[in-house]
C-alpha cells in the first residue's frame, strides 16, 4: 500500500499487515499513519490524495467558521475511530487553489477521495458519531 507521508511528501510502500504498526517514512521519520488529522496546503494535497492507497477525507474549513470551529474536535475523535481513513485539513482561506479546485461552496465541507477520486461530500458540522457512521456508509 502507498501511503505518501504529510509532512514531506514523500511516499512510502506499507505492507498492508504493517499498517498498525505506526509506520513512519523513510526520508524524514514523520508519522504515516497518525489517528489524527493533518494539515495540508494547496501544494501538497492533490498529490496526497492521489498517491495515498488509503480513503482520504478532508475537511475543508476556515478560522472565522464558527460551525467549523465546533466541528473540528469531533473530526479528530473520528480520525481516532477510523483508523484506515486518512483525515485532512484544508483552511481554506490560505489555499484558495485547493478549494478552487474542489468546489467549495460552502464551509464545513466533507469530501471522501478513494484511489485518488471523490465518492462522496457533506456539507455542515457533523458529531463524531454521525461523521463515523456517514464514512462508513460510503465505503460499504
Amino acid at each position: 500500500m502507498n501511503i505518501v507521508c504529510p509532512a514531506c511528501g514523500a511516499t512510502n510502500r506499507v505492507p498492508d499487515e504493517r499498517l498498525h504498526e505506526a509506520p513512519v517514512c523513510g526520508r524524514c521519520k514523520g508519522a504515516l499513519m497518525a489517528a489524527q488529522p493533518v494539515e495540508l496546503d494547496d501544494a501538497h494535497l492533490s498529490a496526497f490524495i492521489a498517491g495515498t492507497g488509503l480513503p482520504v477525507l478532508v475537511d475543508f474549513w476556515a478560522d472565522w467558521c464558527a460551525p467549523c470551529k465546533l466541528m473540528a474536535p469531533h473530526f479528530a475523535k473520528a480520525a481516532g475511530q477510523l483508523p484506515l481513513v486518512r483525515f485532512v485539513k484544508v483552511d481554506t482561506e490560505a489555499n484558495p487553489q485547493a478549494s478552487a479546485l474542489n468546489q467549495i461552496r460552502s464551509i464545513p465541507t466533507l469530501i471522501l477521495y478513494r484511489g485518488g477520486k471523490e465518492v462522496a461530500r457533506q456539507s455542515g458540522a457533523m458529531p463524531a458519531g454521525e461523521l463515523v457512521a456517514w464514512v462508513q456508509s460510503q465505503l460499504g
